[in-house]
């Protein structure tokens, strides 16, 4: 019996086929519905700023439960439909905020845009959760192969699709929660999506109640996570640098503000100038002007400061060449080099930063200057501020990690350390500021380094290789955050191997039950 139910099954599927939750118990499919969207819901907050990890695993039992007995794949599709709808309308529900409240699109219609990406996404979660239970009635498998061996897997790959299908959106996939759960030490590993079908895992085990051995895998999948956590993948590399990040706090709607700019460039000028440190870096596109539309002065003024200082500047600023081609940048200035280094953005903002093909009409209606950038390479050099090198990466290019692991694996001089710079002032006081600060986090847990975050709003800090925040600025406040931070060299087994690990451990799973199922039906 799983640990959700009402009525017993009667059917046993197409004939010769075996379902695979028989003894097991299902509710009416409008009212498993109802409560797979109620879970979704509720997984929201298992995730940054509450953080209830436990929650995303006894929701994810539950949705498994649901599935796994549904009489028809269809049924178990809507169930992961309704889980994935809720959850992700309700945990990017700030998206309204850009496109209302900042682009000045009608409420209706930004609210209409909201669920329908929530609904998109949810494709996702009911594709896993539906051909799971095809899969398990179409081969026979028992309720223990199913739940264990293909429901996690399919999730996973899943969830692996959604990160990269479309230019990808992996926003609060399911590894994120678990930054500071136990399974948090595989991160360096499997990565964020392993971690992910770890955790479907154990909830599969929980699903299966009150059979003993799942649950003595489940515990044991926790302990191996709490072991790893202790095992360190990378080393200190050179000595620490002094490092100041700035966080001016210009509200969204004066960012591009012609009579604010002034004032803008100002603050960001003083805060430079006010200490000097090995690296000063400022947020994304804190110079809201491109580098010909600055005073004539501005950037030169910078320029002698470094030398005179002995600091290294990473600046962001929109960049135009000469070609006509626009990027999202970074440029840096140091003391010792006289031509300036530059990172222009790779992974763009669809809408946000380039306009998929047939969408202008959508983006005409925003107010959303520098819209339409170029895309970058993905592999750029490191920034180098002493013996350390700074791997920067824009705004939510720290979603990609199978991107920043290729950009440290194949580089010719790894970076030490990373640097987010990020203005997410989009989307107001809202759970996008603290759910960025853990999408950070995790990196610096897959990639053994510490990550350096320079935001216009917040929130501004620095994570140590472990991913835990080790200083931090209030959100919404003018400052400056000073630290010594102390770079890593070395490479973690999800740096060499990327996502493919995950990918292949899902893979070989899912093989091992269908493969199973056929010889004992032999």
């Amino acid at each position: 019996m799983t640990i959700f139910g009402h009525a017993r099954l009667s059917a046993e599927g197409p004939p010769g086929v075996r379902n695979p939750a028989q003894g097991m118990v299902a509710l009416p499919p409008v009212l498993a519905w109802f409560i797979a969207l109620l879970c979704g819901g509720l997984n929201v907050f298992s995730f940054a700023p509450f953080g209830w990890w436990p929650v995303q695993i006894l929701t994810l039992a539950a949705v498994f439960s649901l599935a796994a007995v549904q009489k028809t794949a269809k049924h178990a599709a809507w169930i992961g439909s309704a889980y994935g709808f809720s959850w992700l309308t309700c945990g990017v529900y700030w998206l309204y905020i850009s496109m209302h409240d900042y682009g000045g699109m009608p409420a209706w219609m930004a609210g209409a845009a909201v669920l329908l990406l929530g609904f998109a996404l949810s494709a996702f979660p009911a594709l896993a959760l539906g051909l799971s239970n095809h899969l398990a009635r179409r081969f026979r498998l028992n309720a223990v192969a199913a739940l264990l061996m293909v429901f996690p897997s399919l999730w996973m790959l899943c969830e692996w699709a959604r990160g990269w299908m479309f230019t990808g959106f992996p926003w609060i996939i399911s590894g994120y929660a678990h930054t500071k759960g136990p399974l948090a030490g595989l991160a360096p590993i499997i990565g964020v999506h392993g971690i992910g079908w770890a955790a479907a895992v154990v909830a599969a085990c929980l699903a299966l109640l009150p059979r003993r051995y799942p649950l003595l895998l489940g515990a044991a999948i926790m302990v191996s996570g709490l072991m790893a956590s202790g095992m360190e993948w990378t080393k200190p590399h050179g000595r620490p640098i002094s490092v100041r990040l700035l966080q001016g706090n210009v509200p969204q709607d004066l960012k591009f503000d012609s009579e604010h700019i002034a004032g803008s460039l100002v603050w960001y000028r003083n805060a430079i100038e006010a200490a000097p440190a090995d690296l000063i870096a400022t947020p994304e596109t804190a110079l809201p002007l491109f580098q010909y539309e600055l005073p004539e002065t501005y950037l030169p003024r910078l320029v002698d400061y470094s030398r005179r200082t002995g600091s290294h500047l990473a600046i962001g600023i929109p960049y135009s060449s000469k070609r006509g081609h626009y990027a999202n940048s970074m440029i840096g200035f140091s003391p010792t080099d006289r031509r300036a280094y530059r990172y222009d953005k790779h992974h763009l903002v669809p809408f946000g930063e380039f306009i998929p093909f047939g969408f202008r009409w959508f983006v005409d209606m925003m107010r959303m200057p520098l819209g339409d950038f170029s895309q970058a390479p993905l592999l750029q050099a490191p920034f180098q501020v002493k013996d350390q090198f700074v791997q920067p990466n824009i705004c939510y290019e720290d979603l990609f990690g199978e991107e920043i692991a290729a950009q440290l694996r194949n580089s010719e001089r790894p970076a030490t350390m990373l640097l987010n710079m990020s203005n997410i002032a989009w989307f107001g006081d809202s759970i996008a500021l603290p759910q960025h600060l853990q999408i950070s986090q995790m990196r610096s847990l897959e990639t053994g380094r510490p990550m350096l975050r320079a935001t216009n709003t917040g929130i501004t800090a620095v994570i140590d290789p472990k991913g835990r925040v080790v200083a931090s600025l209030p959100p919404f406040t003018e400052g400056v955050l000073t630290m010594q931070v102390q770079g890593h060299e070395g490479r973690t087994p999800f740096l060499r191997f990327g996502n493919s690990s995950a990918v292949m451990l899902a893979v070989l799973t899912l093989a091992g039950a269908i493969i199973f199922a056929l010889r004992r039906s032999r």
